[in-house]
């Protein structure tokens, strides 16, 4: 008779294991549904060796129903053309996201992102468009003309970097209805240009960008003035021919010599100059991406020579300031000659006055003092600019419009006298002061930034008193170039 039965009583707890079942002698149908419950399971099921069938062999859509978030995944975003897009955002791919019209205002800028247009209105100012830092290979950027003004404000695309055509220059788009496409190769060639209208060749079209002094505008030109020491820093240098040159002109005054006492007018600063240069104006003087230390010589105190103007490998000299008497007759050298000095009561006379372009430069920066005379007691002038100084009289200076009118720069200090009133003693037209006549007129100092040189002083008649000489002005620096 077959065993069907075993009652619990039988069957000591743990005494039935695995090894004591036959394969399939216990099967489903044998089980009441809910007998056997979670708590009659050990914890942990040791399926070694035991195939477990799930109810279903695929995941299908209506199991996850959206329980998986993107930061579960390994990878949450796509690259599209060098921009990260996340899961579930869109863009375009293959086509340029235009953006608004953006309208120049001269002051703020646009840096352009990768995948996008722009149309950019310049009717009422310049604009500065500066492509990105850290672009990717395929990048694209476009650029359009909205009103047609790029011809009377001029769009400049910023490098930020990198390369434009395999140029490291900025470009200029200087026409009117102009339109560009910009495409990211490589470091060596950096931003190419796929697609051009109304525009010429844009690395060319690139103008001189400094900083220093005070910047005024003539025309097409930017006038750098100094007046103090400073610095003349050069960004960008000019590309021809449809672009500027990266020449520059200067006008580089030094400063006036103080006058002597008695009589000898004060020199003027030394005057370098290279305006007006050929070309129409627009430079002889190259130069280069850098930073140029600027020095405005200051005026001689009376009897002191001035001091030296400098700009790049451009000096000035000081004009010459002479000793006070008794000493050496005649005058001191300098950028232009202090005049000789004569001893008061007719009982010296004669003197030459100090060479002129002193250290020697070509085209000479400076002329001689004036001779003083015996009879009529006069002191030398001061040498100018543009004439030797003269008995008494002051050397002329030379006119000059680099700053975008004429100003007369440089002229000597006039020498003192003991001669009857009216006699001649004016400074020379350029700053230059006049001198001393006897108890009548005391000296004048030269004119801050012309480099004029300072009046003579005189004395009273053959009497002890003695009217202070004037000092020398200060010199100048100016700056010229083309920026558009």
């Amino acid at each position: 008779m077959p065993l069907t039965k075993v009652t619990k009583s039988g069957i000591t707890n743990n005494a039935i294991d695995a090894d004591k079942l036959e394969d399939g002698t216990i099967l489903a149908a044998d089980i009441t549904p809910g007998t056997i419950t979670a708590d009659k399971l050990n914890a942990t099921l040791d399926l070694s060796s035991k195939t477990v069938t799930l109810p279903n062999t695929s995941v299908t859509n209506a199991m996850l129903a959206g329980s998986i978030a993107n930061a579960k995944l390994a990878n949450s975003s796509l690259t599209i053309n060098g921009t990260s897009v996340s899961l579930g955002s869109s863009t375009s791919a293959g086509a340029l996201d235009w953006q608004a019209v953006i309208t120049a205002d001269g002051s703020t800028g646009t840096t352009g992102v990768a995948g996008r247009g722009y149309f950019i209105d310049t009717t009422s100012a310049a604009h500065t468009f500066t492509l990105p830092s850290s672009p990717a290979i395929g990048d694209t950027i476009a650029i359009v003309d909205y009103a047609g003004t790029f011809a009377t404000n001029k769009l400049t695309i910023a490098r930020n970097g990198n390369n434009i055509q395999g140029v490291a220059n900025n470009s200029l788009i200087g026409t009117n209805r102009a339109s560009v496409t910009l495409v990211y190769v490589d470091a060596t060639k950096g931003w190419v240009y796929q697609n051009e209208s109304n525009v010429a060749d844009l690395q060319l079209n690139q103008f001189i960008s400094a900083t220093g002094g005070t910047i005024t505008t003539s025309g097409n030109f930017k006038i750098h003035t100094f007046t103090g020491d400073g610095c003349f820093v050069v960004s960008t240098i000019g590309i021809g021919p449809t672009g500027g040159p990266s020449n520059v002109d200067y006008l580089v005054v030094a400063g006036g010599g103080g006058g002597q006492a008695p009589y000898a007018g004060g020199g003027a600063g030394g005057y370098r100059t290279t305006f007006p240069s050929p070309g129409c104006n627009a430079g002889s003087f190259p130069i280069s991406a850098t930073t140029f230390p600027i020095t405005v010589g200051a005026g001689g105190a009376a009897q002191t020579s001035g001091s030296s103007s400098i700009f790049s490998t451009i000096t000035s000299a000081g004009g010459g300031g002479g000793a006070q008497a008794p000493g050496p007759a005649g005058g001191t050298p300098g950028g232009s000659g202090s005049g000789g000095w004569g001893e008061p009561c007719g009982t010296s006379g004669g003197n030459t006055g100090g060479a002129g372009n002193s250290p020697p430069v070509s085209p000479p920066q400076g002329n001689p003092g004036g001779t003083s005379t015996q009879g009529a007691r006069r002191g030398g002038g001061g040498g100018g600019a543009g004439a030797p100084g003269g008995t008494a009289t002051g050397g002329a200076g030379s006119a000059n419009s680099i700053s975008g009118s004429p100003v007369t720069y440089a002229g000597g200090g006039g020498g003192g006298t003991e001669g009857v009133p009216g006699s001649p003693y004016a400074g020379g037209a350029g700053g230059g002061g006049a001198g001393g006549n006897r108890c009548i007129t005391a000296a004048v100092s030269g004119t801050v930034n012309t480099g004029g040189g300072g009046g003579a002083g005189s004395r009273g008649a053959c009497g002890p008193g003695i009217f202070p000489s004037g000092a020398g002005g200060k010199g100048i620096v100016i700056i010229r170039y083309k920026f558009q």
